[in-house]
């Protein structure tokens, strides 16, 4: 598991961002426990969406992405909780972890990602391992999920980041 833990470290530099250590540790710990669950050795190669057809972007650029969008909110506000925020941001799609399957025919949702989408997986997994209830909220309120809890104003970041990375990902391929 260490190597995942290093892999992760280096596609999520800014994990080390984190003043807490604990914190840091376990967001770190629950991305290599997804994606041990998910027979996952790297996810270089896995789309962040399903959605959008032809979509050559990666999940890791995607969570990167979110999550230097989010930490560039959160430093125009002296009201949010950089330490949540960007352990939310980090692990808000891992629970696609356990969603996707590698198959002969490519990456595909598989029968649990069918059953239990990400939001709900990735959070159930923080959860487990003791994330604190703010970045549980966070990643099970980042999809339409969250349309019915009121967001902290950590997940409301996280939320609209990526949303904005998924609009232009869209956009840049002529969908509506």
């Amino acid at each position: 598991m260490e190597n995942l833990k290093d892999y992760i470290r280096t596609r999520f530099p800014e994990i080390e961002r984190i003043s807490d250590p604990e914190l840091r540790k376990k967001t770190v710990e629950v991305w290599a426990e997804a994606m041990k669950r998910g027979g996952w050795t790297t996810m270089d190669d896995v789309p962040f969406t399903q959605v959008v057809p032809g979509m050559t972007d990666s999940l890791i650029e995607h969570t990167q992405r979110v999550t230097r969008m989010a930490i560039a909110v959160g430093e125009t506000r002296d009201d949010i909780n950089m330490d949540i925020l960007i352990s939310s941001a980090v692990l808000h799609d891992v629970g696609k972890a356990l969603e996707y399957e590698r198959t002969p025919e490519g990456i595909k949702v598989g029968e649990f990602g069918r059953r239990i989408r990400h939001p709900v997986s990735g959070a159930a997994l923080a959860y487990e391992m003791g994330l604190p209830y703010q970045v549980v909220h966070a990643i099970a309120a980042h999809s339409k999920e969250g349309e019915f809890v009121y967001r902290t104003p950590e997940a409301v970041v996280v939320y609209h980041c990526d949303f904005i990375d998924f609009e232009v990902a869209k956009s840049k391929r002529g969908l509506k």
